[in-house]
C-alpha cells in the first residue's frame, strides 16, 4: 500500500511542522513527495511539496526585482490567501500560524514587492488570486 504510507508520511510531516519540529518534518515530507511522484499522484505531491515549503525549505528560483519570486513560500501562501478576501485572522487560521505571523509575513509581501495596500498587490501581480 505505497500510497497509503505516503499519506502517512505526509500526515506526520505536517504534524511535525506544527509541532514545531522542521527538520524532522523535512525528512518525512521528502519521503512523501518522492514516493507520490513515483506514483503519479499529482494532487497530492503538490500538496506534500507546499507542505516541505511552509517548513523553510529553500527552492531555487531565478529572482528578479519586483517579482513574486522574492517572496518565501510562505509569504507567498499568506499573500495569495489575504488577495482573496480573507482576514488575517482567517489566513492565520487556514495556514495554521498565528495573527502576529500573518502580519510579519505580509509586511515583508508589502515591502519585497514595493505595493502599499492589498488592492494595489491584486493589481500588481494577479496569479495570486488564482
Amino acid at each position: 500500500m505505497p500510497l497509503e504510507a505516503a499519506r502517512t508520511r505526509l500526515a506526520f510531516g505536517e504534524w511535525l511542522r506544527r509541532a514545531g519540529q522542521r527538520v524532522k518534518a523535512r525528512e518525512q515530507l521528502r519521503a512523501a513527495v518522492d514516493a507520490f511522484d513515483r506514483l503519479d499522484a499529482g494532487v497530492w505531491a503538490e500538496r506534500a511539496r507546499k507542505e516541505l515549503a511552509a517548513t523553510g525549505e529553500t527552492v531555487r528560483r531565478p529572482r528578479t526585482a519586483g517579482t513574486l519570486a522574492y517572496l518565501t513560500p510562505q509569504e507567498y501562501q499568506v499573500a495569495q490567501t489575504l488577495v482573496r478576501g480573507s482576514t488575517n485572522r482567517e489566513t492565520a487560521s487556514s495556514l495554521f500560524l498565528s495573527t502576529k505571523a500573518v502580519e510579519f509575513h505580509f509586511g515583508n509581501v508589502y515591502r519585497k514587492l514595493g505595493v502599499r495596500n492589498r488592492t494595489e498587490l491584486a493589481h500588481s501581480h494577479p496569479s495570486l488570486g488564482n
